[in-house]
């Protein structure tokens, strides 16, 4: 027997789906990767756009499966296996979600933006974590699968519910929250990401206040003071009847206000004003976009009831994402990881970090930046505007990779040139053999640009080392 409280027995399962199941059960969480779950799960076979979950349904069932749900028995399942029989998986999984969200009594935030989605989210895992037991979506678990599995997954006992809601094309957040139907909801920053598919920063605003629509009754939204879309995100908040309406930023008046940050350790101290509370607190990773998430993270918190000066004080042990900022060692030299993704916003945010970085005497600040995608007709004049940014870091040499960062190499000075590749793999030898001790380097670009592979060859030459 598990020793995690029941998540699922097949009646609440088979109800909550519209299924059927002639076999007894209790499921402890719910996964649909059979390679990762745990004995006792509620395996999901979903079909994806190149696997078909039920592939792998007699796997999950031999790891210890409390039963799977399917639209379909494969014919590897014996016929007496405990299985929930549903018309639509994916259907299904939604369904476990909303009767999740309608059982519970958490008190629900949702968190959503251009950047910054997943590092608020964690920040208020653990803000939340000091006044209650707090579920909250597993890594960038954002999208159509990942935001109902993380609702079925929540705990009945849970006091908080954190969710992150992605979105690349109108109507998806929409779709996300009606789910979700959070108590407090935060839209980080409004960015250039996904103007292929949106046109204009406008249209990505819109797209983003789906969000309002639902929000709980008596709610709250919570929306970046100093982004120029603000007006516009306000005014479809007050469109949408949210009861209360409010601002994080650096000026004077705003209901969340960061005050300062300064370098402390691997990490800031910060200064804010938290809802007319002033609060000091160490954030345990460096950069202003940290800080900004932190008082917008916290200021979700306060709207939720918890205890925010306790959960400022528990932000000391935030540590930056893998992806996202997270630092490593390498022969003397300091690694940025922000490969995770990248828009001209959290580019620029993640240059500043490398410009506030302190090479050892005579080594270098060296950016290693892969293309930016999804940006449409703008696209050229998006990347090759990244050389004031660089500037603006001190950055000694520039190292870029794939079609879309060919504009911004051709226009850098050529005493900032590193070298310049097609691909990730191509890079990744030209920037190893140019490293020396006390460089601090920097690697970013979007997922599809595949700037991990420059991260693995430094670990590589890290273990090499070492070795």
């Amino acid at each position: 027997m598990s020793a995690r409280p029941s998540l699922w027995t097949n009646t609440e399962a088979a109800e909550a789906t519209g299924g059927q199941c002639a076999r007894v059960w209790n499921a402890y969480g719910v996964s649909i990767d059979s390679r990762n779950m745990e004995p006792g799960d509620l395996y999901v076979a979903l079909k994806g756009n190149t696997k078909d979950g039920h592939e792998f349904v007699s796997d999950a069932l031999n790891k210890g499966a409390a039963a799977a749900l399917v639209s379909m028995r494969p014919d590897d399942v014996a016929r007496d296996a405990p299985l929930l029989m549903v018309k639509d998986t994916q259907a299904a999984l939604e369904g476990l979600g909303r009767a999740s969200r309608a059982r519970s009594h958490a008190r629900i935030a949702a968190v959503t933006g251009s950047a910054g989605k997943t590092t608020t989210k964690e920040m208020l895992r653990l803000i939340l974590a000091r006044s209650g037991s707090v579920s909250a979506s597993v890594s960038s678990f954002n999208n159509h699968w990942g935001v109902p599995l993380s609702l079925a997954r929540m705990p009945r006992e849970a006091a908080y519910g954190v969710f992150e809601l992605g979105m690349n094309h109108a109507g998806e957040i929409r779709a996300l929250v009606g789910q979700v139907r959070p108590h407090v909801a935060v839209i980080t920053t409004i960015a250039p990401a996904h103007l292929e598919y949106f046109g204009n920063l406008e249209a990505i605003a819109d797209a983003k206040a789906e969000i309002f629509e639902g929000i709980e009754k008596n709610g709250a939204v919570i929306l970046p003071a100093d982004n120029p879309q603000f007006e516009r995100l306000k005014a479809h908040a007050r469109a949408a009847r949210v009861a209360r309406i409010l601002s994080f930023g650096i000026s004077a008046g705003e209901d969340s206000r960061l005050l300062s940050s300064e370098p402390f350790g691997e990490g800031q101290m910060v200064a804010a004003e938290i809802a007319g509370k002033r609060l000091r607190f160490p954030i345990g990773a460096a950069g202003q976009h940290i800080a900004s998430n932190a008082i917008a993270a916290l200021l979700v918190a306060h709207e939720m009831g918890a205890d925010v000066q306790h959960g400022a004080d528990a932000l000391a042990e935030f540590a930056a994402l893998k992806g996202r900022g997270a630092r490593f060692s390498v022969d003397g030299i300091e690694v940025i990881d922000e490969s995770y993704n990248a828009n001209p916003a959290s580019m620029a945010a993640a240059l500043a970090l490398l410009g506030r970085a302190r090479p050892r005497p005579g080594a270098r600040r060296i950016a290693v930046l892969g293309d930016m995608l999804e940006l449409g007709e703008r696209a050229e004049e998006l990347h090759r505007a990244l050389g004031a940014d660089i500037a603006a870091a001190r950055a000694d040499l520039v190292f870029l990779c794939g079609p879309k960062m060919k504009s911004l190499w051709n226009a850098l000075p050529a005493s900032a040139r590193g070298a310049y590749a097609e691909q990730s793999p191509e890079l990744a030898p030209k920037l190893l053999a140019a490293l020396k001790a006390g460089d601090v380097v920097l690697v970013k670009g979007s997922f599809g640009s595949r700037m991990s592979v420059i991260i693995d060859a430094l670990r590589t030459r890290e273990t090499a080392a070492t070795a």
